[in-house]
């Protein structure tokens, strides 16, 4: 059996993972937390009118405090792509549960953060019922596989913003803009291939964004562009929960394996 190749799943291509997958079929033979409401969202859509510095720093404000508490995030696309997440900022520690799904197969990652040790369960390419240790060095730009050092947020949001051309603020608690992602490559898995795939496309990707009642970010959705010919799908990313507990320990080590060579060439290394 050919080991299935991941690239593309650890957030890289958020729009196309299903496609992803499909490619993974051809090459090879949930966590807890009670859901708080949300912001409704206007519908991602190119932005008209003269940026809003104010609006801007508003929602930068909003994001960097992801840095500062614990959360639950919840992100789809599709139906080929959920990840669930419990994370906790401050502390660096975080679990996260990502499943991408295509016509034939379905490949799910497990991900565990302690600190700067970053552990993955996948079948088919780790060991059994082991958690594999990955030397995060060796991972390519843009594999994330949910949860990275430094980068609690599996989507990476704040950092993803700096790459708006504009900002506008819709109402009190929702925002829209567009991102240039040739200036994201490897932000929120945007791999550099992915965005010479979408060519102009790319420099002017509408998004939207919400707040809750606290002033949080609670909602992104971002409008890929397509893929291949394949229906575009929208990415969206919900924030919840926040000030959770987050359980997430290092394993015992009779429960710890290396990762080999194999598993970083599967994620496009």
């Amino acid at each position: 059996m050919r080991t299935p190749r991941l690239a593309g799943l650890g957030l890289a291509s958020m729009a196309a993972v299903a496609l992803a997958v499909t490619g993974c079929a051809a090459d090879s033979d949930g966590t807890p937390g009670a859901s708080a409401p949300v912001t409704d969202t206007p519908s991602a859509s190119a932005s008209v009118g003269s940026p809003d510095p104010t609006a801007a720093a508003a929602l930068a404000t909003a994001t960097a405090a992801l840095g500062t508490t614990s959360f639950k995030v919840t992100m789809t696309s599709g139906p080929g792509l959920k990840l669930t997440g419990l994370m906790d900022a401050p502390n660096g520690t975080g679990t996260a549960d990502l499943t991408a799904t295509g016509p034939n197969t379905e490949i799910k990652v497990q991900t565990l953060l302690v600190g700067q040790d970053l552990y993955l369960k996948v079948p088919g390419v780790t060991k059994g019922n082991t958690w594999t240790h990955v030397d995060v060095s060796r991972l390519p730009e843009g594999a994330n596989v949910g949860l990275r050092p430094g980068q609690i947020d599996p989507a990476n949001t704040a950092k993803l913003l700096t790459s708006t051309t504009d900002v506008q603020q819709v109402d009190a608690r929702s925002y829209q803009g567009t991102l240039d992602l040739t200036k994201a490559a490897g932000v929120a898995g945007v791999d550099q291939t992915l965005v010479k795939t979408w060519g102009a496309q790319a420099q002017n990707v509408p998004f939207t964004a919400g707040l809750d009642e606290q002033g949080r970010l609670s909602a992104l959705t971002i409008q890929l562009p397509a893929v291949n010919g394949q229906q575009a799908q929208p990415l969206e990313v919900l924030y919840t929960d926040y000030g959770t507990k987050v359980e997430a320990q290092k394993p015992a080590a009779a429960e710890i394996t290396e990762a080999p060579a194999s598993l970083y060439s599967s994620l496009g290394g």
